[in-house]
């Protein structure tokens, strides 16, 4: 979590006078009380009214809020409508937090608005992606954004199974399936899984670093110069497995 998006959470959760501890904090934002210590100090630097001491708790004096967000009718369809669908393809944890977002996103909305999330007819099934592939997808966002190398056990197209290591590095959904693009330190060279075909995921308890030619820019640089028609990413150029 970037640290603009930690001390957010740390103001959310001190919105409505509750006490909250240090420790509370750290365990919900899964960081140290002294990481926590230092955000705090750093809220009230700049204003933000919380009262209390280290060993003690904190809270915020009423009257502080974030100012009201000011979306437009379209823009208020588009997020109810993104997240419903987050919330029925994505990852478990994705879905969670899709909830929580449309949550805060009414509780600052000014009150002409706010019955506009209710009123969006736009819906999504629920349960279209199963628990395991959800928890996949979820443990593979993780990696991407810690570059931590993964060990995959995968069944391809043809049924046959590969044990490999891979740099994952980004997931596209295309309406039916989730599919991982990864540099396979097997086959040096990029390739693409399909979630529904990873029987099993693990961290390599390894992380790797960005290199040159090894990276979602010279993937998609490598798909430009294999396309007639440009940039675009197509699922055929995505389908590349083994």
């Amino acid at each position: 979590m970037r640290r603009a998006d930690r001390l957010f959470q740390i103001v959310q959760h001190l919105r409505g006078g509750r006490l909250v501890t240090a420790r509370m904090l750290g365990e919900w934002l899964e960081v140290s009380e002294r990481t926590i210590y230092r955000d705090i100090a750093d809220l009230q630097s700049t204003g933000v009214p919380i009262d209390g001491e280290a060993g003690v708790g904190y809270l915020m004096r009423s009257g502080y809020d974030l100012p009201p967000l000011m979306f437009t009718r379209d823009e208020i369809v588009a997020l109810v409508a993104g997240a419903r669908m987050v919330r029925a393809f994505g990852g478990a944890a994705m879905a969670r937090s899709a909830e929580e977002a449309l949550v805060k996103i009414a509780a600052v909305l000014p009150d002409s608005e706010k019955d506009r999330t209710a009123r969006t007819e736009i819906h999504a099934p629920l349960y279209v992606v199963s628990q395991p592939d959800r928890e996949k997808i979820d443990a593979i966002e993780r990696a991407i954004e810690n570059r931590t190398v993964l060990t995959l056990d995968y069944q391809d197209e043809a049924d046959k199974g590969s044990i490999r290591d891979v740099r994952p590095l980004g997931l596209w959904f295309w309406g039916k399936v989730w599919t991982l693009v990864a540099w396979c330190e097997l086959r040096e060279d990029f390739r693409a899984f399909r979630i529904d075909r990873i029987a099993c995921l693990s961290a390599a308890e390894r992380s790797f670093r960005h290199e040159r030619g090894k990276q979602l820019a010279d993937f998609y640089r490598q798909m430009e110069d294999r396309s007639p028609h440009g940039p675009a990413v197509s699922e055929r150029h995505l389908a590349r497995e083994g």
